[in-house]
C-alpha cells in the first residue's frame, strides 16, 4: 500500500514539475524556511538546532584529548558523525551507522577540511597529545535535504565553540581558553534532478522521486567540495548551473548561521 501511495505521489510531483510548480510552492531555486537556534545544548563546547522546513538537525561539539595520528603529528583531530535517530523517520532503524549516515558525515567532514577554516595545528598540546575535535550532528525530523541541515548545524556550532583548558594532557572540564578560531563558513547546497527539472533544497518526496542529487560545498566565491548521488546523469551544463546557484546561495546561507 505504502509503495502504490508512493508511486503516485511521484506521478503527481512530476506533474508539478511540467508546470514549472512544486508540492509547496516554492521556485525552483528557493530554500524552504530556516531557523538556527545557538547554543541548543549547553553542556557541549559548542551546539546549533537548525530547521529547514520539517527537518531538524542537532549538532553538538565535544572535546578530547589523545594522541595524533601518524601522518599529521602535529595537528589535532576532527571526527564528523551523523546519527540518524529512529524518532526523525520510520526509515531510520538503530544499530551502526547506515551507509546514509555515513555519506552525511563525510560530506560535511570534507567541506570543512577542503575550506582549512580550522587550524589543526592550534589543536596540539605537545608532541604526545593533541585535542580530538568530536562533531557530532543528530537527526531529530526528516523531511528531505539533511546535507544543507547538518552543514549550517556544524558551522553554527563550530563559530560558538568554546576551546578547553588542559592540564597535563587532561582536559579541565567546565574551563575554557577562549573561542576556536574559525576563518570562514562553508556552506552547501544541494539538488535534486527529477526528470529535467533541477531543484534547490528537496523535500523527502522530492528525493524519493529524484534520479541525481548533487551537493556542492562553497566558501566565499569559491566551490570547495562536490557529492553526487544516484546513478541519474548531469550534462556539463546543469553543473555549472548549479555551481553558479550555489555560489549565489552562499551569501543568503552565510545570513542565517552569522544570526
Amino acid at each position: 500500500m505504502v509503495e502504490v501511495l508512493g508511486a503516485i505521489k511521484k506521478e503527481t510531483l512530476k506533474a508539478f514539475l511540467v508546470k514549472q510548480e512544486r508540492f509547496d510552492g516554492r521556485k525552483f531555486d528557493e530554500y524552504r524556511p530556516i531557523e538556527i537556534q545557538q547554543n541548543a545544548a549547553p553542556n557541549a563546547e559548542g551546539s546549533a538546532l537548525v530547521h529547514l522546513g520539517k527537518s531538524q538537525v542537532l549538532c553538538g561539539i565535544k572535546f578530547g584529548v589523545g594522541a595524533p595520528y601518524a601522518d599529521t603529528p602535529d595537528e589535532g583531530v576532527l571526527s564528523t558523525m551523523v546519527e540518524l535517530l529512529p524518532l526523525a523517520s520510520f526509515t531510520f532503524e538503530p544499530g551502526p551507522p547506515s551507509p546514509e549516515a555515513i555519506e552525511l558525515g563525510r560530506v560535511v567532514d570534507r567541506g570543512i577540511r577542503s575550506a582549512k577554516i580550522i587550524d589543526m595545528g592550534k589543536l596540539k598540546i605537545d608532541d604526545e597529545h593533541v585535542l580530538m575535535l568530536y562533531l557530532d550532528m543528530y537527526v531529530l525530523d526528516h523531511d528531505g535535504n539533511l546535507f544543507d541541515a547538518c552543514t549550517m548545524a556544524a558551522m553554527r556550532a563550530l563559530l560558538d565553540t568554546q576551546l578547553p583548558k588542559v592540564e597535563e594532557g587532561k582536559i579541565i572540564f567546565g574551563e575554557h581558553t577562549g573561542k576556536l578560531d574559525v576563518s570562514g563558513i562553508v556552506t552547501t547546497s544541494t539538488f535534486a534532478k527529477i526528470d529535467g527539472s533541477l531543484l534547490l533544497d528537496p523535500t523527502l518526496d522530492e528525493q524519493l522521486a529524484m534520479d541525481t542529487r548533487l551537493t556542492i560545498g562553497v566558501m566565499g566565491d569559491k566551490a570547495v567540495s562536490m557529492q553526487k548521488g544516484l546513478s541519474g546523469a548531469l550534462t556539463r551544463e546543469e553543473l555549472f548551473q548549479l555551481l553558479d546557484i550555489a555560489k549565489a546561495k552562499h551569501g543568503e546561507l552565510v545570513k542565517y548561521i552569522n544570526l
